[in-house]
């Protein structure tokens, strides 16, 4: 086993499998940062401010095993009309949510911290992607598949999800929650190899 270079503040096994993608080895410890979005903060604000928070939680609670390793945090959320669309309380919540993102254009926003040595790097990744029209039984549907709970936007374009998506410009990955392009450049600034364990 390679020794881990990084510590990943989420149990999200999407990013995990993003960061093996790269050949980084690392440990995962979940964060416990407060994801609530702020009265009147920007979405890329909230992305920004979510994503820090998580690096910093972990990097200062870390457990012995992760100490001194730098910490990498990210948040994902979905933007239509300005509004943010985070992970759907319900059924009807979904519908709600399915149904402005129906046959429109919205924004994905993820954005990635890195902590450690005194300073913490950010990036932020900005996908547009266009749904194509979708009916209630189908969102009903969907929602059966158990798949909808734990996305923000309510989908997963790397799941059963993927069905509704006509178009993406811009970052595949950073739709699915870790924007590799940008995950790079943040770990080549901070001296941490990629592809050193490569399956």
């Amino acid at each position: 086993m390679t020794a881990p270079v990084l510590c990943l503040a989420s149990a999200s096994p999407r990013r995990t499998e993003l960061l093996r993608q790269l050949g980084v080895p690392h440990l995962v410890v979940p964060s416990g940062a407060d994801e609530t979005q702020r009265a009147g903060e920007p979405p890329a604000d909230y992305v920004l401010r979510v994503a820090c928070g998580k690096a910093a939680g972990v990097l200062e609670a870390a457990p012995e095993r992760a100490r001194g390793l730098p910490v990498r945090g990210a948040d994902t959320t979905v933007v239509i009309d300005g509004r943010v669309l985070a992970k759907p309380a319900d059924r009807a919540d979904c519908h709600d949510m399915l149904g402005r993102l129906s046959g429109c254009e919205h924004e994905v926003l993820t954005a990635v911290a890195l902590a450690g040595r005194g300073a913490t790097r950010t990036r932020l990744s900005s996908t547009r992607v266009r749904f194509r029209q979708i009916g209630a039984a189908e969102i009903d549907a969907y929602w059966a598949t158990g798949e909808p709970r734990d996305k923000a936007g309510g989908y997963a374009i790397q799941g059963y999800g993927a069905a509704f998506v006509q178009r993406v410009e811009g970052s595949y990955s950073g739709v699915v929650g870790l924007p590799l392009f940008e995950t790079a450049e943040l770990l080549a600034e901070a001296g941490v190899p990629v592809w050193r364990q490569c399956p």
